[in-house]
């Protein structure tokens, strides 16, 4: 067992792991990795180079020399990227298909996996994204593998960017279900629950229920109360 934790949740797009991540560090005292993000400013750098999201060998060379960061501001992780704050930047729907797209190459995956690692290797980390428990951290000391209907999920997604993207609902549920697919049936490092994780579904609790039933999952030695059983 490590003296710092490090803690993995995966899952699909808008199952709460942003959120969730953030309040369970805070909980536990640990610092949080936002692996998607990572991959969300890999699609945001190739868009400043004119790179398509569809050329693997280019944006694997791209990657292995990005300066990727995060930085506190009160509660919030900022994302930076080669010294600029990209926060908002990534968190449009154009930018949330376009790090699935850029995930799916394997140089890209290559050189993020690496730098995830590089970062988290100490311990103490909390990180999430679709590959942490699977690929990242196959180690981890607690994994866990947070879901929901996809129509909720869509929901949040909805009201997160939707309206405001000029975007119906039912246009943002076709949306999430095709980042489903793309996550899930990519050749490499595909969408799955790790061995060993814990599965919860988000579409009923809210996020402190969420919490709670992680901290219950996760061992008593690594910042939880223990008792949390595995599927």
């Amino acid at each position: 067992m490590r003296e710092r934790p490090i803690v993995a949740i995966d899952g699909p797009s808008g199952s709460g792991k942003t959120t969730v991540s953030k309040r369970l560090a805070q909980r536990a005292r640990l610092t949080r990795l936002d692996t998607g993000a990572m991959y969300r400013a890999c699609a945001l750098a190739a868009q400043w180079a004119g790179i398509p999201w569809s050329d693997g060998e280019r944006l694997g060379r791209m990657c292995a020399g990005l300066a990727i960061g995060f930085r506190g501001e009160g509660e919030e992780i900022r994302v930076i990227l080669s010294g600029k704050d990209v926060s908002d930047a990534i968190r449009t729907p154009g930018i949330s298909m376009g790090a699935s797209e850029v995930s799916a190459h394997p140089p890209v995956r290559e050189a993020m996996v690496a730098l995830q690692q590089k970062m988290g290797e100490g311990g103490g980390v909390v990180l999430e994204g679709r590959d942490t428990g699977t690929v990242v951290f196959p180690d981890a000391d607690a994994k866990f593998f947070l879901d929901a209907h996809a129509a909720v999920r869509a929901l949040r997604r909805y009201r997160e960017w939707g309206a405001g993207e000029g975007k119906t609902y039912e246009e943002v549920l076709k949306e999430v279900l095709r980042r489903d697919i793309q996550d899930s049936t990519r050749e490499h490092s595909p969408l799955r629950i790790a061995e060993g994780a814990v599965v919860i579904d988000s579409t009923t609790l809210t996020v402190d229920e969420v919490v709670e039933e992680m901290l219950r999952g996760m061992p008593e030695t690594v910042g939880g109360t223990g008792g949390g059983g595995k599927p």
